[in-house]
């Protein structure tokens, strides 16, 4: 019944591994010309799954879902220690958990 598993186990692994990433993605060219005195041309590549999510929607997921590990906190870039003591905290006692979710829902969160 062990070999069963293992082998199953261990056929999970080989597909999983080989098809990662298995699929084309479509990348769109922004281009935005700026009149510098230099007159460069930046641009910069966007996937479509980059285009989607914006930084502050997947902010707002993390704060709903993982905000007891201050997730929404480490994505927006927030000093380590005060992240450790807001995990240590509970999310400074639910209180700072609150006011984080309407900083990220306004906008108003530092790191947006």
């Amino acid at each position: 019944m062990n070999f069963k598993i293992i082998l199953s186990l261990a056929l999970l692994l080989m597909i999983s591994t080989t098809t990662f990433a298995g699929f084309p993605v479509e990348r769109k060219a922004i281009v935005t010309t700026e009149l510098n005195t230099a007159e460069e041309a930046t641009s910069e590549l966007m996937s479509p799954a980059a285009v989607a999510a914006d930084r502050q929607t997947v902010a707002i997921l993390l704060w709903l879902f993982l905000g007891a590990f201050a997730a929404h906190r480490w994505y927006l870039g927030s000093p380590i220690l005060w992240n450790i003591v807001f995990i240590l905290t509970a999310g400074f006692f639910i209180v700072g958990w609150v006011i984080d979710g309407v900083e990220i829902i306004t906008g108003t969160y530092p790191g947006l």
